[in-house]
């Protein structure tokens, strides 16, 4: 059956588009070629920045198993590469694409200059080491960014001028994907730096306020920890309510769930005798001091509720204002299971610590009171299966 190549074309476009991972897209583009135009193998010499050469990056048919991915490597002088960043194919042939026939034509041509001989000879040898008989390169603007290399047609017919026209115009769409992926994948490296520096500086802000406090050394830590299984619990219960956002705004927020005690007096936060009505009150602004101190930071958005909200409880007697029930967002009830449990598990100037099992009893009983009773069930679950 003949192939539509203009509706081929259309659709392996369309689907470039979604791509935005340069292996992937390439190794898509091949795995289409030997299927739609069956020929033995196809393969893509791709420019690596990292090592300012042209690596043969993928292969799909019979080359894959005499060419290991990666060995074939041409650097920017090299015959085959240099003929293609020079475009002598275009000004020989007005054509983009390169074929065996193409090169032995020339040769035989008197006109041909010796030069351009001596250059094509060598691409020649090369083609036939990679069993290949059509080239066909991808420009970006002027840059040479890889070099689409295809085998023998399976029935032993030659490649078509329509068929070549294809891959020509494939390979246009195919330079323009490859830019955007890199581009993207740029992009990704940049954010992943810059989200890096900002859990860096977030746990460095951490550490200064458990500096001022200190009987909650490594409080933060655990609460985090302890957060992220519960949620992660969660999730595998109702993937809805728990997805990677949701994760990743969770450890924020525990993280930086005491970040307004930076503003409470250390004398109050270390106090070994009870606290007065006034210093209890100054205790509980914390949650909101951390969120006026964050606020400014738009990314933080999502992670201020569970700042803010992780001292409410279901039956309203919590703080800063009193919610009740289902109003306490669910990143702020996963927070206060982990932060009572950790505080209680843990010795503070007021009291010694109590013991896990009497700490997980005291946790059971408050449910639907102090804690949410759908986070206070998880968090039991993972009691009784010794994960915490």
């Amino acid at each position: 059956m003949a192939i539509d190549f203009k509706k081929e074309l259309e659709t392996a476009a369309r689907n470039m588009i979604f791509v935005h991972d340069p292996d992937l897209l390439i190794k898509i583009i091949v795995r289409m070629v030997v299927d739609k135009v069956k020929v033995e193998h196809a393969s893509i010499l791709l420019f690596k920045p990292e090592r300012q050469a042209y690596v043969l990056t993928v292969s799909g048919g019979s080359l894959a198993k005499k060419v290991p991915i990666g060995l074939a490597c041409f650097d920017k002088d090299d015959s085959l590469i240099r003929f293609f960043r020079e475009r002598d194919n275009r000004l020989l042939f007005n054509n983009e694409a390169l074929t065996v026939e193409n090169i032995q034509n020339a040769l035989k041509n008197p006109d041909t200059k010796e030069r351009l001989k001596s250059l094509m000879g060598d691409v020649l040898y090369q083609m036939g080491l990679l069993e290949t008989v059509t080239c066909v390169p991808s420009y970006y603007r002027d840059e040479l960014l890889g070099i689409l290399l295809l085998g023998k047609k399976k029935n032993g017919s030659k490649i078509s001028i329509q068929e070549q026209d294809f891959f020509v115009a494939l390979a246009s769409n195919m330079s323009m994907a490859i830019r955007n992926a890199y581009l993207f994948k740029e992009l990704k490296s940049e954010l992943d730096k810059k989200h890096q520096l900002f859990m860096r500086t977030t746990i460095a802000l951490v550490a200064a306020i458990e500096a001022k406090d200190n009987y909650t050394h490594g409080h933060t830590t655990r609460v985090t920890n302890l957060s992220i299984e519960i949620a992660k619990r969660l999730a595998q219960k109702n993937k809805k309510i728990v997805d990677n956002k949701f994760l990743e705004n969770l450890h924020i927020a525990s993280l930086l769930h005491d970040v307004g005690k930076i503003g409470v007096p250390e004398q109050i936060l270390n106090k070994r005798g009870s606290l007065t009505i006034g210093e209890r009150n100054k205790i509980k602004k914390h949650p909101e001091i951390g969120v006026n101190i964050l606020r400014p930071i738009k990314e933080l958005e999502h992670s201020l509720v569970g700042i803010k909200y992780h001292h409410e409880r279901p039956d309203g007697r919590g703080y800063p204002e009193g919610l009740k029930g289902e109003q306490i967002p669910l990143i702020a009830s996963i927070i206060s299971v982990a932060d009572s449990y950790d505080a209680m598990t843990s010795d503070r100037p007021y009291r010694t610590a109590l013991y896990k099992d009497d700490a997980v009893k005291e946790i059971g009983k408050l449910s639907n009171l102090q804690f949410s009773s759908r986070v206070t069930e998880v968090f039991l679950e993972l009691c009784q299966e010794g994960k915490i």
